[in-house]
């Protein structure tokens, strides 16, 4: 009896599914670096994310990671990832951030109505 590579590399990096293996998909092949061993799989939603942007004037005491602490403590493991994707300032001096949040779940779809409920309370 013979067991094949992806067996052996299933039992090895703890991964669930064979077809993981054929996908193309970059959350999955950039978990793994050549030559590198003991590494455990981590799992990622077969979901589609919700994009969400959010713009809003800032001061100098705004700190991004307390802003990344909000969105956490809301939507906790909804939260994918918050990311600026823009900054303006304007000739008096006000700047303005515009942040991506991403939004994505392990076990189902998220729909726009539930998100925009989260992001309103």
């Amino acid at each position: 009896m013979y067991i094949g590579l992806e067996r052996l590399a299933m039992f090895l990096f703890d991964i669930p599914d064979i077809r993981l293996f054929w996908s193309t998909d970059k959350r999955f092949t950039s978990e793994f670096t050549k030559g590198q061993l003991g590494i455990k799989f981590k799992p990622f939603s077969k979901y589609p994310p919700c994009y969400k942007d959010m713009s809003f004037w800032i001061n100098d005491s705004f700190i991004g990671n307390n802003l990344y602490e909000i969105f956490r403590g809301v939507a906790g493991d909804l939260t994918e990832e918050v990311q600026l994707i823009d900054n303006f300032t304007n000739k008096k001096g006000m700047t303005s951030h515009c942040y991506r949040i991403t939004y994505r779940s392990m076990e189902r779809s998220l729909t726009d109505k539930e998100i925009n409920e989260l992001q309103v309370d």
